[in-house]
């Protein structure tokens, strides 16, 4: 019976040096959403920017060929950015929620270490693919978004849920493969920012959520 005890102490101080160096109140749902705003973006691209008839020819949605998506790369952009406006805006907001249902601070600490370790990776990336846009290789832009944004995912692990990693993990795969086939862009986007947020996003919410 005393070694049960201690035993049980030895797992609740564990428990609670875990809760209090890392940032456990992400929302799954936010992951969830973020996926299905990312396929509405893709959608968008595919319907309204990009040749349909020469879409369905040949499926190289002109991203390995400078030229043919220069004139388009305005609208990208702005495809983008609403899709990750909304993905944070509704990520923070259910953060937020489930926070303050679970008592944790918001900003605390953990969460601070969090963010400064997820930024340091996508300001990089950002810096670079503005870069290669300026430069016009559009063709390799897709595979660094997925690249840099699965480090900052693999880098920002250390201070929440270990699932992180694994999601960062795959999006680095995916951006290597992307990479390999740079005509392909926007398919890997959908997969990477849609379908791996989808999956992800449930497996948090039925492990972690519910």
């Amino acid at each position: 019976m005393e070694k049960d005890r201690i035993h049980e102490d030895l797992a609740s101080i564990r428990n609670m040096m875990e809760r209090s160096s890392r940032f456990i109140s992400l929302s799954g749902l936010s992951g969830i959403m973020a996926g299905i705003y990312a396929l509405a973006g893709a959608a968008f691209a595919y319907f309204k920017i990009y040749n349909m008839h020469a879409v369905r020819a040949e499926l190289s949605y002109k991203l390995a060929d400078p030229t043919g998506a220069k004139e388009h790369v305005a609208e990208l952009i702005a495809v983008a950015i609403i899709v990750l406006v909304l993905s944070i805006g509704t990520g923070v907001l259910l953060t937020i929620r489930k926070a303050k249902k679970a008592g944790q601070k918001i900003m605390g600490k953990s969460s601070k270490a969090l963010i400064f370790n997820m930024l340091l990776p996508l300001l990089t990336g950002g810096a670079v693919i503005l870069i290669f846009i300026s430069r016009g290789y559009i063709g390799i832009v897709v595979p660094s978004c997925l690249i840099f944004y699965g480090l900052a995912l693999a880098n920002a692990s250390h201070y929440t849920f270990t699932d992180v990693k694994y999601l960062g993990i795959m999006e680095i795969i995916l951006g290597i493969l992307a990479a390999l086939y740079v005509g392909y862009g926007l398919i890997f986007w959908s997969i990477g920012f849609g379908l791996l947020h989808i999956i992800y996003g449930s497996v948090m919410y039925l492990k972690y959520d519910k």
